[in-house]
């Protein structure tokens, strides 16, 4: 095997186990380390104490587990500063809360899947899945239904074929080909809307942000049906157009890597 290729080959194993411990969602023993990773009990040993040796693990002698060292969370502060859409969006997403009172997100997709880059709580906060940071299913939230929307083929099926199609409530829709004629219903009508498809209790409408042709993200209004239903919701469409648009044209100026459809 050529250096380059063993070279990247650790690389790649040391980023699986990196990606591993961030998936345990607490700080994870050796044990169950080894239990879950393909690598051998001694390489797994070595790995770690590279990874604990460079500040992206962090070993915890006294009950012996691991957890992501603070070198990754310095890493992922300049990345989400210098690469995401956020940093475009930011004002406009506390000027769009501020005048409608509700719960606001700006999101990506990422592998098919909706990442939320950030989000601002409603004037009186409803407590939701989402939060800036974590990983939601496209084919049932508002943003992520805006996105696929306008996706163009083949990358549009790509991401159609990467969802779940879990019914999370009896609002979900759990098939491609009804998922696929309500996406050319976004298009038509400009505007997503999420009926209680991933959550009971939760609505919202959203748009697309567009940086020319590229979908570079979506922009929603989420409320609860205790304050709104789809049709109060839908008078806020004005607002949040001219917002996903005014974030699409400075995105269009700003260098940041595209999302991985």
């Amino acid at each position: 095997m050529a250096r380059g290729e063993s070279n990247s080959g650790t690389v790649v194993k040391a980023l699986a186990l990196l990606d591993l411990v961030a998936q345990f969602g607490k700080p994870i023993r050796f044990a169950d380390l080894h239990s879950k990773s393909a690598l051998p009990k001694a390489t797994l040993h070595r790995f770690l104490r590279t990874l604990c040796d460079e500040g992206m693990l962090v070993q915890n002698r006294e009950n012996r587990t691991y957890s992501l060292g603070m070198r990754l969370v310095k890493l992922a502060h300049n990345a989400w500063k210098h690469a995401s859409l956020g940093e475009v969006a930011r004002c406009h997403l506390d000027s769009l809360a501020e005048r409608v009172g509700e719960t606001i997100h700006l999101a990506q997709l990422e592998n098919g899947q909706v990442l939320y880059i950030d989000k601002r709580n409603a004037a009186a906060p409803i407590e939701m899945f989402s939060s800036a940071g974590k990983v939601g299913p496209a084919y049932c939230t508002g943003v992520g239904k805006a996105m696929l929307a306008y996706l163009e083929e083949p990358t549009k099926s790509l991401a159609l074929g990467q969802q779940a199609y879990f019914a999370y409530t009896p609002n979900t829709l759990t098939c491609q080909d009804r998922l696929r004629q309500e996406l050319d219903r976004i298009r038509d009508r400009g505007l997503a809307i999420d009926h209680e498809e991933h959550e009971p209790g939760i609505i919202c409408v959203a748009t697309p942000i567009r940086s020319g042709p590229r979908v570079v993200g979506a922009l929603s209004i989420t409320s609860s049906v205790r304050r709104h239903n789809i049709d109060s919701l839908l008078g806020y469409k004005h607002l949040l157009d001219q917002t996903a648009r005014t974030i699409g044209e400075e995105a269009a100026i700003w260098q940041f890597p595209a999302r991985r459809n």
